[in-house]
């Protein structure tokens, strides 16, 4: 009970760490003349990205990298299972942005290269680890997506919905004094370096106390709990109707996860494949390419049929999980 007491707080925390450092880095950016397009394609994705790469850098350097793992795949799958879903059910969703349709394909490619990385036991001996070779390749990976996508926007400066909408969540109350920005940008950094230690070996003592794995724990209650910012920030966007903002969060996101988290945390310690991790990545895989349809057909909505679809697949991946845990 504690332990459980204790990760809700970390959850907690982490979120409002997450909060007080976008709020401050963007103010200080804003401050340094950074324009908002910037501040929302840079620092408010890796803001609102922030929970779970705190989680997984302590789980690392405690040796809990099936917490890992599971946080990590567990954040991509509630992403479009349960935050989409829901996102639609709301509003139908529909797609008018270029950038977003450019960036569905991306991530396909990010988690076809996790995938591929997962499988690496079929190429060589041993069991299937995202090892630091592999990590920097993430993280060269997610160099290359960073700076194709800031080069085509400052190059086509058109104009595009999510853009638009990004930038105007990138906006905050200017404020002269240096030193507040400041002050909570410190702030947000270590409190989601204390709160994802508290999460992490909370998370350990849960897993115990109900005889369930770590990646098991991280593959819902952590991933869940870590990807409240995007949960919070997509229904908002999507009763706002903006929707582009609303797949844009997933979809980069997902993107950040697979690429940068997964990279970071693999260099920092190598990341096996927990027992039944391929069929996470299988279904994570399934799962993103669904969105592929909304990109490449002219309709380019998912509808509220679609978002009963995903989150009943999110339903059925939970109870399938939970059962092939308790076998072992």
């Amino acid at each position: 009970m504690i332990d459980a007491v204790l990760l809700v707080i970390g959850i907690g925390l982490l979120i409002a760490g997450g909060d007080l450092l976008v709020r401050g880095a963007s103010s200080l950016a804003g401050i340094l003349g950074i324009s908002p397009l910037i501040i929302g394609l840079t620092i408010v994705a890796f803001g609102t990205s922030s929970p779970e790469l705190a989680v997984n850098v302590a789980a690392a350097l405690k040796g809990s990298t099936d917490l890992s793992f599971g946080n990590i795949i567990g954040s991509n799958i509630a992403n479009i299972g349960l935050i989409l879903g829901i996102a639609a059910l709301l509003k139908p969703i529909k797609v008018h942005s270029a950038v977003i349709v450019r960036e569905i394909p991306m991530m396909l490619l990010a988690t076809g290269a996790a995938l591929v990385m997962g499988f690496d036991h079929v190429l060589r001996a041993g069991p299937g680890v995202f090892d630091r070779s592999e990590a920097i390749l993430l993280l060269l990976f997610f160099c290359v997506f960073m700076f194709y996508n800031i080069a085509d926007v400052l190059r086509n400066r058109k104009f595009d919905p999510y853009l638009e909408e990004s930038s105007e969540t990138a906006r905050v109350k200017e404020n002269r004094r240096l030193w507040v920005p400041l002050v909570m940008t410190i702030s947000g950094l270590v409190l989601l370096v204390l709160a994802g230690r508290l999460t992490v070996n909370s998370a350990a003592g849960v897993a115990r106390a109900l005889h369930v794995s770590e990646a098991f724990i991280g593959l819902f209650l952590v991933a869940v709990g870590t990807s409240l910012p995007e949960l919070s920030a997509t229904i908002i966007a999507a009763a706002r109707s903006q929707s582009d903002l609303a797949i844009g969060n997933v979809v980069g996101s997902n993107i950040f996860n697979l690429l940068f988290i997964m990279g970071i945390t693999a260099w920092v310690r190598p990341v096996p494949v927990p027992p039944h991790g391929l069929l996470d990545l299988l279904f994570a895989a399934a799962l993103s390419l669904i969105l592929l349809p909304v990109a490449a057909s002219g309709r380019r909505t998912i509808t509220r049929p679609e978002g009963v679809l995903l989150l009943a697949m999110y339903a059925a991946f939970i109870i399938g999980r939970g059962w092939m845990s308790a076998l072992g």
